[in-house]
């Protein structure tokens, strides 16, 4: 009896052993299975086999094996033990996190009224006797309560009533199977059982048999092949599926179920050309890289390009070389939008051979993509963050476009940083790993310096294109009547009234949705805010709506001031909706624009907005950064920021070289024509020098100034940090928590010597989703002590932290600390 090694999808940070009385030759790793876990049956992911056991083990059997063939390659095992044990997060729910939703089927608690029970509690309803539970009354109308209500109530108090009423025999609570939702989509096709059939006289036809037989062979041709799928034939004649279940009894036809993929991608992504030559910095940069893929050495490089330089061809001509090597190819991206700027250049090289990996798929079509990785049917992978797990069979290069973004950090749950998982899992399979970035982080810039990583250059725009003319605007300095402080300053007014004159187009910059950034009352000063967080609401004036961009609650902007009950509330500050609206104040004639998470909801609208731009329909594009990255708009001249200190005063000590890096590749839009480009870069800040940088579009001044900045403070990348955040409803039990946490961390780091603790304090954002939020942060040039401390801090926490009241999370390498 092969005994299996399993990782749970649960909060448990060891694998379990099970047996089954399957063979062996006929189990693989990572194929989901259905095992016992308490009184529960949990998904868990099959990574090997147990040898020994052990003698005084009780070894419980496998529940039910749910695939027949694997959903990641073996190779990936190493890597998902890795990053469970540095994330400090359990392998099941890392390997949960890695496959697309829907595929981690639980048992569930369904609860049924019995007649007895219907009865006894239609005589208590309205009684004093009423329990006066929110479902009850639901309950009572379908007689049955789902197993997702049925989990919520198993959260509270109220499922004691419910054990009650089963001892009582008033229901019954049944176990099932329930969170598989995303399975492989199939339809029926029809093929002919001889191809002497279109001549065959043997058996007397009906017009409708006869007339379907005709239309399978004319569609077989048309489609050049044997499988037509039933509702194509019943699509074209009506009369077809009583012809077809007449043609099958005669067994002149088959019908067949096969899997249909869903499509990714709704409209085609659009055609590039391919380059008839590269430049010769182009040619120099592969020149380093070809010879690495074909001998698949490991080997992180870091090619530094300026905007405009030709990173992408780059990445396509690396692709080539490792496709004729029979090896796959992976990019990421750091966000969706990104995606489908890469999708049109490499889809354009490699058809379908392109498979699409990020959020912004239905489930179905996550899966389908996913399963075509799997099983090799796909050799270039572009995605987001989570592509990065896509279960590559023969992987020969990793590209990671944008190295920088904050984007390849994800912030809930599984806190992994994108990036440098890239770069370890190309160390596992030693293969290459390109990081592109026109603004690297000074962490990868520090590791390309000392030798760690290979520098690779692109210091030209293709063509020798010069890079954008910039002026710097203080605000301080620009007088108005009514004394506030402009949107646009008169320099930016001019420029944008003579790019129209001329014909171009214009991209106007800020990093900031909505109307206004807050509601103040004009008679007490009270600002409307969050109720479920410590923010102020932000005023989307076209939907009439106050909306949190944390947890997306809403409410009317029409209210009354909550302090003092006045009507009197004004909308204070700025926002990409109120630039439109302003824009389109000053020049009435102008075709305008707006991209924003809010005007682009789906792929579909993201693209419309576009190819409006790349066509010429639009004059004034309004955006966030949803415009700064990747976009090559040959007609676009100007480049309008409106205001350049958004991210300087965050308490983040990456707030300038983040400010440098949105500039810089805004900036990176203007000018990539044949026409030069110009920038103006609107200010309250203008002497600092995340500006004055970007202006001189000097990377390495940049980063003299944060390492010299970071090293006496002993910041990234001198050191290593991890962010120890508790969060609860309850603000005293979160003090008290972090407190005690930070005693136990001040005791342990006295022994170790080798770690700093910072903290407690409120987390800046102090109040998020309606949990009060504090945190603790561990500091060390030393890796190992600081995971060795940390583990001990989670693995044993100290008793103010309860997982119900008070949550403990985990973020290693932290991106931002709000």
């Amino acid at each position: 009896m092969p005994y299996l090694e399993v990782a749970v999808a649960a909060p448990i940070t060891h694998t379990l052993t099970y047996s089954t009385e399957r063979s062996a030759s006929d189990l693989f790793a990572g194929i989901r299975v259905l095992v016992p876990l308490g009184n529960r049956v949990v998904t868990g992911y099959l990574l090997g086999f147990v040898s020994d056991p052990g003698r005084d083990m009780k070894i419980r059997p496998v529940t039910d094996i749910l695939d027949p063939e694997p959903l990641f390659p073996e190779n990936m095992i190493a890597f998902f033990r890795w990053i469970a044990d540095y994330y400090q997060y359990p392998i099941g729910q890392v390997i949960k996190g890695a496959l697309p939703s829907g595929l981690s089927p639980q048992m569930g608690r369904r609860i049924l009224f019995t007649d007895q029970g219907r009865e006894y509690v239609s005589g208590i309803i309205g009684t004093e006797t009423d329990p006066g539970y929110l479902w009850l009354p639901d309950f009572m109308d379908k007689g049955t309560l789902s197993p997702a209500v049925a989990r919520k109530i198993w959260r509270t108090k109220e499922k004691k009533i419910l054990l009650k009423w089963e001892r009582e025999g008033h229901v019954q609570i049944r176990q099932e199977l329930t969170g598989a939702t995303t399975k492989a989509k199939t339809e029926v096709c029809v093929c002919l059982a001889s191809p002497t059939t279109e001549f065959h006289h043997a058996f007397d036809l009906t017009i409708p048999e006869q007339k379907t037989l005709n239309l399978i062979h004319e569609m077989s041709e048309e489609a050049k092949k044997k499988l037509i799928p039933r509702k194509d034939l019943a699509g074209k004649y009506s009369g077809a599926r009583k012809g077809l279940k007449l043609l099958e009894k005669k067994g002149l036809i088959k019908l067949k179920e096969q899997q249909v993929f869903r499509d990714p991608f709704g409209s085609r992504p659009p055609f590039f050309a391919k380059p008839e030559r590269l430049t010769d910095e182009q040619r120099s940069v592969l020149e380093e890289i070809n010879p690495v893929v074909r001998d698949k050495r490991f080997q992180t490089f870091l090619l530094h390009g300026v905007t405009g330089s030709g990173k992408t061809e780059v990445y396509i001509r690396a692709c080539e070389t490792a496709l004729k090597e029979s090896r796959s190819v992976l990019i990421l991206v750091p966000e969706i939008a990104l995606a489908t700027q890469l999708e049109g250049h490499f889809y354009s090289r490699f058809g379908d051979r392109v498979a699409l990996l990020h959020s912004g798929l239905t489930k179905g079509e996550r899966f389908d993509q996913w399963m075509r990785i799997a099983r090799n049917e796909a050799s270039v992978v572009i995605g987001a963050r989570s592509a990065l797990f896509a279960p590559l069979q023969n992987p020969g290069l990793i590209i990671v476009d944008e190295e920088h973004d904050g984007a390849y950090k994800q912030e809930e749950g599984l806190r992994y940083q994108g990036r440098d998982l890239a770069v370890l899992r190309a160390s596992f399979l030693n293969i290459p790993v390109i990081l592109g970035s026109a603004t690297p982080s000074i962490t990868s810039y520090q590791h390309a310096s000392t030798g760690k990583y290979r520098m690779l250059t692109l210091a030209k725009r293709i063509f020798d294109r010069e890079m954008p003319e910039i002026t710097i605007i203080d605000l301080r300095k620009v007088k108005t009547v009514s004394g506030r402080p402009p949107l646009f300053s008169p320099e930016l007014t001019t420029a944008i009234k003579e790019n129209l004159l001329q014909e171009n187009q214009t991209l106007i910059f800020l990093n900031r949705r909505g109307y206004a950034n807050l509601m103040l009352c004009q008679e007490c000063g009270h600002t409307v805010q969050c109720p479920n967080c410590k923010i102020s609401l932000t005023l989307h004036k076209a939907r009439h709506e106050l909306v949190c961009h944390h947890c997306g609650h809403t409410a009317p902007s029409a209210m009354v001031c909550s302090n003092c009950r006045s009507t009197h509330l004004v909308g204070i500050g700025f926002g990409t909706e109120r630039i439109e609206t302003e824009l389109t104040t000053l020049f009435p004639d102008a075709t305008i624009a707006r991209l924003d998470r809010d005007t682009s909801v789906t792929r579909q609208d993201y693209m419309a907005i576009l190819n409006n731009v790349r066509n010429g329909k639009i004059d004034i594009l309004v955006g966030t950064q949803m415009i700064t990255k990747g976009h090559h708009f040959s007609d676009v001249t100007l480049v309008g920021i409106v205001w350049a200190d958004a991210g300087l005063d965050l308490p983040d000590f990456k707030a300038g070289e983040r400010t440098f890096q949105l500039l810089s590749q805004v900036t990176g839009r203007a000018g990539r024509g044949e026409k030069p480009g110009r920038v103006i870069i609107q200010t309250y800040q203008p002497d600092h020098y995340s500006i004055i940088t970007a202006r001189d579009h000097d990377y390495t001044s940049l980063f003299d100034r944060e390492m010299s900045i970071r090293a006496p403070l002993g910041f990234p990348p001198f050191s290593r940090i991890i962010n120890l955040r508790l969060e609860g409803e309850d603000e005293n039990k979160v003090r008290s928590a972090a407190m005690g946490l930070s005693k136990t961390a001040m005791r342990l780091a006295g022994v170790n010597r080798q770690v700093s603790v910072l903290g407690p304090a409120p987390a800046p954002l102090s109040r998020l989703r309606g949990k009060y939020r504090w945190q603790l942060i561990l500091k060390s040039a030393n890796r190992k002590a600081l995971h060795s401390i940390c583990r001990r801090l989670t693995r044993e926490p100290p008793p103010e932290i309860h997982t119900k009241t008070v949550k403990l999370s985990v973020d290693v390498d932290p991106e931002n600390m709000l």
